[in-house]
């Protein structure tokens, strides 16, 4: 008998998935490379930027500035959880991305799936927070270079009938910090590669809610435990539906909303259980849950599009 604990040895994964994920990723870059002409040629409509790039495929490259930080953000988001999955021997697969061609962002973002329980809440933790903190760690400085990249204009000079983006406080304070920002005095010409860091804001936030089986919904299960945790679900998801009616006519939060509904219908609101649950989380960690919420704050915006 030995008091140290054996790990199972680690998950071998198949060329088959290795395959798919590169496929999907490439698939990916180029439907985020075309939604990033959005961002060039915005005057002439998200269709119209389409119609344009089937026209003259060389302009595909004018939407890197936009698909490839955007990629790195999410590659790093799902990077996080697949080596905090491989730290703890847990079985998974490898990043795939869900492309998205006719959207704002091109894609639909990226999961792994995870094949295996949980050991304990510490590991539960470990591989909720990581995607969200990797994602965010790499935003940052994107959206810094992104906002240094914009332009300002005096207020008010946007005309009607523009779709414009919410600003989080992340946001607002870096439009202060590297462009002198206002927003009682400016609108801002956002560069392609702000935007992709406005979407990694984005990503971020929504799977830092509390929710069932996203991200925040692993951390607040080993911060709380199962009962609070599924009390707290149904809490955050009725609030984020109700936001979502405030941001109408472009309910964005709602549709996520019904979404996570949907998802969690489908698991019977269950959140499964570690093997080992009565294991203590630790201080650390819990130090780590508050900074995960102080995130949330930060990249949080109530209404996320609208129509001016």
């Amino acid at each position: 008998m030995t008091d140290v604990e054996e790990k199972p040895p680690k998950p071998v994964l198949h060329w088959k998935q290795w395959t798919t994920s590169s496929l999907l990723f490439f698939v990916t870059f180029l439907c985020t490379s075309f939604a990033g002409l959005f961002y060039l040629v915005g005057e002439l409509g998200f269709l119209g930027a389409v119609r344009l790039s089937f026209s003259k495929p060389d302009l595909i490259l004018r939407g890197f500035p936009f698909s490839v930080p955007f990629m790195a953000i999410l590659l790093a988001h799902e990077l996080g959880h697949f080596f905090a999955c491989r730290y703890y021997r847990i079985h998974c697969t490898p990043p795939y991305f869900i492309p998205a061609p006719i959207s704002f962002s091109g894609t639909l973002g990226a999961f792994i799936k995870i094949k295996a329980p949980f050991v304990n809440r510490r590991a539960l933790f470990d591989v909720g927070i990581a995607g969200p903190l990797a994602g965010f760690l790499v935003t940052i400085p994107v959206l810094w270079i992104g906002i240094s990249l914009s332009r300002l204009i005096p207020k008010g000079l946007y005309g009607t009938g523009v779709i414009l983006f919410g600003e989080p406080p992340i946001f607002r304070l870096i439009g202060a910090m590297a462009l002198g920002y206002s927003p009682a005095m400016h609108d801002m010409l956002a560069h392609p590669t702000a935007m992709a860091g406005w979407f990694g804001l984005l990503v971020t936030c929504l799977n830092l809610f509390p929710i069932w089986q996203l991200d925040g919904g692993h951390i607040a299960y080993a911060v709380t435990g199962q009962n609070l945790q599924k009390k707290l679900s149904f809490g955050v998801l009725a609030a984020l539906i109700l936001t979502g009616l405030y941001g109408w006519p472009v309910p964005s939060y709602l549709f996520f909303g019904i979404l996570v509904f949907l998802l969690g219908y489908r698991q019977k609101f269950y959140h499964p259980a570690t093997l080992r649950d009565w294991e203590p989380l630790g201080i650390e960690r819990k130090a780590l849950a508050v900074l995960a919420l102080v995130i949330l704050i930060l990249c949080f915006t109530p209404v996320p599009i609208l129509l001016s």
